[in-house]
C-alpha cells in the first residue's frame, strides 16, 4: 500500500469500531458549510461540495470500510444530489452577489409562499414513497431491517428539499433539516457511523440557532417592518 492509499484509508478506532478520517473530515466540512449558509456566504457551497465528496466515499464503502461492507445507497446517493443541488445553489448565490458590495449577504431570507410549500411538501411525500420502493427492488447488497428503506428515503429526499430551499433563501430549509436529523441521527447510531451521528446531533442544535437567525433577518426585512418598529418605539 503506497502513501496515498494509506492516507486515503487512514482511520481511528472508537468504541471498538474503525472510523475513517474521511468520515470525520467530511462532516467537519459539512458543519463549516452550515455555518457559512447561516451567514449567507457564497463559500458555503464549495466547502459543502468537498464534504459531500468525502462522505460519498464513506457511505459507498470505497476503499477501507469500517462497517462490514454495508453500502448505504441512500446516504451515498444523497451526497451526489447534494453536489448537484449545491452547484445550483452556488450559481444562484453568486448571481445574487453580482453588482452588490463585497460584504453584502448572498441571499435575503424569507418564507416560501403557500403554493411553494404545497409543491415541495407534495414532492417530499411522493418522492419518499418512490425512493423506498425502488431501493427495495434494487436491493442494497445486505439485509437491513425493514424500516431502513423508509428512513433512508426520508433522509435522502429531505436532504434534497433542504438544500434546494437553502438555495432559494427560504426559512423552511432549516425546518427541513430538523426533520431529516430526527431520523438521520438514530439511523447513523444504529449502523455505527458515530462521527456522522455526533455531528448530525450538533447540526440539529445549530440548525435551531440558524433558523432563529434567519427568522429575525426575514422579519426585519419584511414589508412594513420599519414602520412597525417606529410604532413600537414611539
Amino acid at each position: 500500500m503506497n502513501f496515498f492509499e494509506r492516507l486515503y484509508d487512514a482511520s481511528i478506532t472508537i468504541g471498538g469500531h474503525g472510523i475513517t478520517w474521511r468520515e470525520i473530515i467530511g462532516n467537519l466540512f459539512g458543519l463549516a458549510s452550515a455555518i457559512g449558509g447561516m451567514r449567507r456566504k457564497v463559500w458555503a457551497w464549495p466547502i459543502g461540495i468537498i464534504g459531500n465528496a468525502l462522505l460519498f466515499t464513506v457511505f459507498f464503502a470505497l476503499g477501507f470500510t469500517a462497517h462490514g461492507g454495508q453500502v448505504m445507497f441512500g446516504q451515498a446517493g444523497r451526497q451526489v444530489f447534494f453536489i448537484i443541488t449545491s452547484i445550483y445553489g452556488w450559481w444562484v448565490w453568486r448571481s445574487n452577489k453580482a453588482g452588490r458590495r463585497a460584504d453584502a449577504p448572498a441571499v435575503q431570507p424569507h418564507w416560501a409562499s403557500a403554493k411553494q410549500r404545497l409543491a415541495v411538501g407534495g414532492f417530499w411525500v411522493v418522492a419518499v414513497i418512490f425512493v423506498q420502493w425502488i431501493t427495495r427492488i434494487i436491493g442494497v447488497g445486505w439485509t437491513p431491517p425493514s424500516w431502513y428503506f423508509w428512513a433512508d428515503a426520508w433522509i435522502f429526499v429531505g436532504s434534497i428539499v433542504a438544500t434546494y430551499a437553502m438555495a432559494r433563501g427560504w426559512n423552511e430549509f432549516w425546518l427541513a433539516w430538523i426533520a431529516v436529523d430526527l431520523v438521520g441521527v438514530p439511523e447513523l447510531l444504529y449502523f455505527h457511523y458515530y462521527p456522522s451521528a455526533v455531528l448530525y446531533a450538533i447540526y440539529a442544535a445549530f440548525v435551531i440557532w440558524g433558523f432563529i437567525v434567519w427568522l429575525r433577518v426575514s422579519r426585519r426585512s419584511a414589508p412594513g417592518a420599519e414602520h412597525r418598529e417606529e410604532l413600537v418605539t414611539s
